[in-house]
């Protein structure tokens, strides 16, 4: 029997992180994973994403060349080599994590955890071994699956989800994606700029409904501009295989439709992985585990982190909680702070938010006054042809203090942290204008706002 200070469940960038710091703290650690480290993030999810999107947008980049004066006679894509290039940035990124875990003396066992007991784990290793762990402190990071909705006929179709699309053999020359949400438009974006048609079933009345209206609408508008099919206010009702393809029933205010195509991916959201749990008397939250602001779970001595307990279910976020939860289990008392949580889409134009919305602020009574600065007078942003965004700045009307910012445009998954530090530091809009930003960048456009919000704009 192996027995430690503390016992992580789950490798992902929740898991990790909470299993290096525990160990810095001086606890004895064992980090216990059943697939690769890194989690969905790392090997399906954050980082596989991103590297394709990259590969996207070097596409929409040569296309659009010949607008510049440079010609190109034809386009090659290989498919194979872009997911080889994505699996070789994955197994970097995967064998930087096994360093770490050494160099901190976590230990790592390959294999599905069972807790047992408040104490116990059981550990099925993947070549059928089985180890037995006690640990005085555990912290569950099992993260999360695709949840698929109970769609009539689905079981009867080949469909992929967010987890195994990356296994497609080829470039498809048409995709249907049920869900219009971060993950949905991710993917739709990349793969309407290799070429395939895209369309996107989306129930509610717009895509990525959590982020800023206006935000939604500028997406939207570049989608339609790649020839990407939305349709909002939708459900899908039912499925069925016809031929080789997957044909969607789709209702809308306007009536029932027919979608075929090659592909059909699933990508409404996510639900917690709850495997190994069984035995534990967990407090739940509707489907996730529920925590104290210390993310301690109903049982004591038991942490819980990332998308086990919902919220934001987001990586930095569940590191950030890795971070809170490995501090607690070496007998501190932090606490989580999610006033200040950056959320990033990947799609072209990106877009970036923190903070309310302006809808938010507004529903919850506060005076408020938003100022919008477009990307139509940016310098840098008209020399890179990518006009197509704005920042919007949210600010308490009486003190001028911020609490909201959304910007779409080129690189502002990049920028969003000025925002961020803006807000935690709990800076004004004052302040923010009488920073000197650097000319010409498309971060100028935060300190346009910030003036214009003032009345004293010189550029717009």
């Amino acid at each position: 029997m192996n027995a430690y200070d503390v016992a992580v469940i789950g490798g992902g960038p929740g898991g990790y992180v909470a299993a290096i710091r525990a160990a810095k703290l001086g606890l004895s650690v064992v980090l216990i994973e059943g697939s690769e480290l890194g989690g969905t993030c790392l090997n399906r999810g954050c980082i596989p994403t991103k590297t394709l999107l990259n590969a996207a947008g070097m596409v929409e980049t040569v296309r659009k060349a010949v607008e510049w004066g440079i010609g190109s006679d034809s386009i090659t894509l290989e498919w194979s080599q872009m997911v080889a290039k994505q699996e070789k940035v994955v197994a970097t990124l995967r064998g930087g994590i096994a360093g770490l875990l050494k160099a901190n003396k976590v230990s790592h066992i390959r294999g599905w955890a069972k807790v047992v007991s408040a104490g116990v784990i059981e550990v099925s290793g993947t070549m059928g071994a089985e180890t037995k762990v006690t640990s005085s402190k555990i912290i569950l990071a099992n993260g999360s699956k695709p949840f698929v909705p109970p769609i009539e006929g689905l079981e009867d179709v080949t469909y992929h989800t967010s987890d195994t699309i990356f296994d497609l053999d080829r470039i498809p020359n048409s995709l249907t994606i049920i869900g219009g949400g971060v993950i949905g438009v991710e993917f739709a974006a990349m793969f309407s700029a290799l070429g395939t048609k895209v369309t996107v079933i989306e129930a509610a009345g717009r895509i990525v409904p959590m982020e800023d209206e206006a935000a939604s609408r500028e997406l939207a508008k570049a989608l339609k501009k790649r020839n990407v099919t939305l349709l909002t206010g939708a459900k899908v009702t039912a499925a069925q295989p016809e031929a080789e393809r997957a044909a969607v029933k789709v209702e809308q205010a306007g009536g029932t439709s027919v979608i075929a195509s090659d592909i059909l991916l699933v990508a409404v959201g996510r639900q917690p992985n709850l495997s190994g749990l069984d035995a534990l008397p967990l407090a739940m939250d509707g489907r996730f585990v529920q925590v104290n602001e210390h993310l301690e779970t109903s049982i004591p001595n038991i942490y819980a982190v990332g998308d086990l307990i919902g919220g934001w279910q987001l990586a930095h976020v569940a590191s950030a909680e890795g971070l809170v939860a490995a501090a607690n289990a070496s007998g501190r008392q932090e606490k989580i702070d999610y006033k200040v949580v950056p959320r990033c889409i990947y799609t072209h134009p990106e877009i970036a938010s923190v903070g309310l919305t302006e809808a938010e602020a507004r529903d919850r009574g506060l005076q408020v006054k938003v100022e919008i600065y477009s990307l139509q007078g940016n310098g840098k942003a008209l020399s890179m042809d990518e006009t197509g965004g704005f920042v919007k700045l949210v600010a308490d009307e009486k003190y001028g203090e911020i609490i909201g910012v959304t910007m779409v445009g080129p690189h502002v998954t990049e920028m969003i942290t000025t925002a961020s530090a803006f807000i935690h530091l709990e800076g004004t809009v004052h302040e923010w204008a009488n920073l000197i930003h650097p000319h010409p960048t498309v971060s100028e456009s935060l300190n346009e706002a910030a003036n214009g919000w003032l009345g004293l704009s010189v550029n717009h």
